[in-house]
């Protein structure tokens, strides 16, 4: 029987590869391309400029260094060190994504073994392999594939310490969660689950449980200090920026008064329509819903339905404050590993009361088909962010050929895949709104060339537009217009 599962992890896993795989050669330019291309930037900046973890550099606000606050930036960095022995291959960045999603599927299947069963540990890892959010967002440059491997460490480990209190259970625990938390910051939603069942098995001895405390440290302490010295450091605050500036405003707003809260509810239900679609998909969706009501026994006597509770409790309210704010489908990521786990509960609890073992053929025929259908209709909900322009990838790597390597540039365009494509470092400004002030600033701080990306809306800008005549342009074929600061055009007389 252990051969048997471990033969049907196996083809799990490769079912993964082989979805994750697809159009993985593709450039940085598919959706979301700006996270992606600030992704590929760090990378870079850590091979050619500074390779230190705790210094990550974007290429756009002038001349390096251009620090930013973001989450630990683990696949870029380990990317940068593969640059130095093959160079810089942005497939490095893909493959990397790629492997910390596959690694999660052991994580996943262990850890539904450990809550409910055998059976419902390999559903686990069939739905977590399929997704489709988990699917592409497994080979996207986003660090929510890291955050979730680590994630899913963190939460096997912890179940099995609960249940064994073996000290490497809880070292590896605290390792793991504190570098999902590291990975990205919506990973400490799932200290809320792991706690549920401490208090849970302990009662209010769990306040006196020094374990509780050595995970509160080991997550919050590295995690204060990297935020903390990137505050000192960067120019781009994204993390504070986000959770001060449109956060905690829109929640101040939503609980002014009962029209608002019942409006910003509104907007959160919404979002469901976006989880049903490009993350969990219609199957796996309805499979979650099905799942509220058919759960197995907990032989526990409620240490399932109290880690479970405590977690859909904890992403409800992260979907309200966080989400409902910031409405892009890989926000929703958190809620994966806790759907997979779900709904495969449930699903094995259906299967063992109507279905006998061993499945006969033509059931296990049904059941391929099923899989094939789900797979299918899976990819159909992504399939439209596989898409890149063509047109845009070919103009951005015609200009990189066309300017002074090493050279500054002000891009009139808000996109760092573009700027990255381009393989240059500078300024990324909305044309309409960038001014003759600012451009003479950017040309004194060592601003080389203007690419003009969107010439109708460069033109829109009549004062801009007309001092950048003085500039001699570099022909390309394009449409793009590009100047060149260190000459000045012909006059015609």
């Amino acid at each position: 029987m252990k051969n048997a599962h471990a033969l049907a992890l196996a083809l799990v896993v490769l079912l993964a590869l082989g979805l994750r795989l697809y159009h993985l050669h593709d450039p940085i330019l598919d959706h979301p391309a700006w996270r992606q291309g600030d992704g590929a930037a760090i990378a870079r900046n850590f091979y050619e400029l500074r390779n230190n973890i705790f210094y990550p550099q974007t290429d756009y606000d002038g001349p390096p260094p251009n620090y930013v606050e973001l989450e630990l930036q683990i696949v870029p960095f380990a990317a940068a060190q593969l640059y130095r022995i093959f160079g810089v291959h942005e497939i490095f960045l893909r493959l990397l994504v790629l492997g910390f999603s596959i690694a999660t599927i052991p994580f996943v299947y262990a850890l539904g073994r450990e809550i409910y069963s055998r059976r419902a540990g390999l559903l686990a890892a069939l739905l977590y392999a399929i997704a489709p959010g988990l699917v592409y967002y497994g080979r996207a440059i986003i660090p929510e594939s890291a955050m979730l491997f680590f994630s899913a460490g963190g939460l096997f480990f912890w179940w099995r310490f609960s249940t064994r209190r073996t000290i490497g259970d809880l070292a590896l625990a605290c390792i793991c969660t504190a570098l999902a938390a590291l990975a990205k910051p919506p990973a400490l939603l799932i200290l809320v689950p792991m706690l549920a069942i401490a208090i849970w098995k302990m009662k209010a001895r769990a306040l006196l449980d020094w374990s509780n405390y050595v995970l509160l440290a080991a997550v919050f302490l590295p995690f204060g200090l990297y935020f903390s010295h990137l505050q000192t450091i960067a120019e781009w605050h994204w993390v504070t920026g986000i959770t001060a500036k449109h956060v905690l405003p829109a929640l101040k707003t939503d609980l002014g008064g009962p029209t608002a809260l019942l409006a910003a509810l509104q907007s959160a239900f919404a979002l469901l329509k976006m989880l049903a679609s490009t993350i969990l998909g219609p199957v796996l969706f309805s499979l979650l819903l099905l799942a509220a009501f058919t759960q197995p026994p907990d032989p526990c006597g409620g240490m399932r339905s109290a880690f479970f509770g405590s977690w859909f409790a904890v992403l409800a309210a992260y979907l309200f404050v966080v989400v409902n704010v910031e409405r892009v489908d890989y926000y929703l990521l958190p809620f994966a590993l806790f759907a997979v786990l779900y709904a495969a509960g449930a699903l094995a609890y259906i299967l063992e009361r109507v279905a006998p073992q061993p499945f006969p053929v033509g059931a296990k025929f049904g059941l391929g088909i099923a899989l094939f259908l789900a797979v299918y209709t899976n990819m159909l909900e992504i399939h439209p962010y596989y898409t890149w322009s063509r047109n845009v990838y070919a103009a951005a790597t015609e200009v990189g050929q066309s300017l002074e390597p090493g050279s500054l540039i002000v891009l009139g365009h808000y996109d760092p895949a573009v700027l990255y494509t381009i393989g240059h470092r500078g300024w990324e400004e909305d044309v309409l709104v960038w001014n003759v002030h600012d451009m003479t600033s950017a040309i004194a701080k060592g601003a080389r060339y203007f690419v003009a990306v969107e010439v109708p809306r460069f033109r829109a800008n009549h004062e801009l537009y007309a001092f950048m005549q003085r500039y001699r342009r570099v022909p390309v074929h394009s449409g793009w217009q590009i100047y060149d600061f260190h000459h000045f055009a012909k006059r015609h007389r």
